[in-house]
């Protein structure tokens, strides 16, 4: 095997779960609705049309528990559910305009982005989880930047200015606090097993 191959498919964290096609279907409806929840935790940021919010965390921490497919569905449905009217982006808002809607489409990759490398280990150890999480806030800019340029008309060097700069402190808290939490969820996992 050569040095550069990624190691071997593994489990996420909702594996341990049993179930079937019942369980997915409540997983991925749990993970939108906790991302939703997640949403409601606003602060409001000065300078910028941005807020900042609890459901990016959210994001991320439903793609690295649910892996790459169940990640990506449960923030499609919550982009769908909440572009169709429900109340649960961003401080109760609903629809897909406005300034932030491009990170909440970014949701969408990095939950497919941030569960594929869960599968591959990538959040087992801290180091791991914070380079599983900081990529995923990349692809959540990826999207957001763009979108914040055509809502609001800022060029490139401003729309980053206002829509990345204030998160990036919040974001490493965030992504320290993941790779406590999930590291320590499979540190648990593999303690309870070794006692069964």
């Amino acid at each position: 095997m050569s040095s550069l191959s990624l190691p071997a498919r593994r489990q996420v964290l909702a594996d341990l779960v049993p179930g079937t096609l019942v369980r997915d279907l409540a997983l991925v409806a749990g993970g939108a609705v906790l991302t939703g929840a997640a949403a409601q935790l606003v602060i409001p940021l000065p300078g910028t049309p941005v807020p900042m919010t609890g459901q990016t965390f959210a994001a991320l921490l439903v793609g690295a528990t649910l892996g790459m497919r169940r990640g990506a569905a449960s923030m499609l449905l919550y982009l769908l559910v909440g572009a169709a009217g429900v109340p649960w982006f961003q401080g109760g808002t609903a629809g897909l305009s406005g300034a932030s809607a491009g990170y909440i489409v970014g949701f969408v990759f990095a939950g497919a982005l941030v569960g594929a490398l869960a599968r591959r280990g990538g959040d087992r150890t801290p180091l791991r989880t914070a380079g599983t999480m900081v990529l995923g806030n990349v692809v959540i800019y990826a999207f957001g930047v763009p979108w914040l340029m055509a809502a609001t008309g800022f060029d490139l060097a401003t729309a980053f200015d206002k829509g990345v700069t204030p998160f990036l402190v919040g974001d490493v808290l965030k992504t320290v606090v993941a790779a406590g939490v999930l590291p320590l969820a499979w540190a648990a996992v593999s303690r309870f097993r070794k006692e069964d």
